[in-house]
């Protein structure tokens, strides 16, 4: 491990502690005596994120978090609650086994958690994700938070065009397409 201050590749561990998600390791430099603390994690295979445009990209644990922090911004959330929830979604997309994962199941996982979390950062992020088309959508989003039970197919407008896991839109299955509403 090279040395921070004087670059040497010459550090012994003083101590290390294993974390959650990470081994945490103090290491001492022997040419200049300072001490740091690095940080070792897993790495694992790429995960690819399929796009509602059937792009692919790779999953990028910092944009999921950029999205989260926008949606929670001067709310009562800590940094580390959103890097719990981040890293929850990580590992879920990782067990579910597979090498893609489609974009719509990351924005509910982090809807999901943020309508545990807070309310008012779960509407934030709703209202960006589902892209709510006017004011009733908006209206039955808050009945459905308010009531406590999961938004209605009717509610979740931007998921008619979106895949499933399956990889099918659910315009391509046998199953009545739920009418949305208009605006107007």
């Amino acid at each position: 491990m090279r040395c921070p201050f004087c670059r040497s590749d010459n550090s012994r561990v003083t101590d290390s502690r294993g974390t959650d998600s990470a081994v945490r390791r103090r290491r001492e430099c022997a040419s200049c005596g300072e001490r740091f603390t690095t940080l070792e994690t897993v790495q694992r295979s790429t995960l690819q994120v399929v796009k509602k445009d059937d792009r692919r990209e790779d999953f990028d644990r910092g944009k999921l978090l950029a999205g989260l922090r926008a949606a929670c911004a001067k709310r009562a959330v800590s940094a580390g609650q959103l890097d719990a929830v981040a890293a929850d979604i990580e590992s879920r997309l990782t067990r579910d086994g597979g090498a893609e994962a489609p974009s719509a199941r990351i924005g509910e996982l982090a809807m999901d958690a943020l309508r545990r979390l807070d309310h008012i950062a779960y509407i934030r992020f709703a209202s960006v994700y589902r892209a709510f088309t006017d004011l009733d959508s908006l209206k039955d989003a808050l009945a459905a938070l308010d009531e406590g039970r999961e938004p209605s197919i009717e509610e979740r407008t931007l998921q008619l065009s979106l895949p499933n896991a399956g990889g099918k839109s659910p315009r391509d299955s046998s199953e009545p397409v739920p009418l949305v509403r208009s605006v107007g």
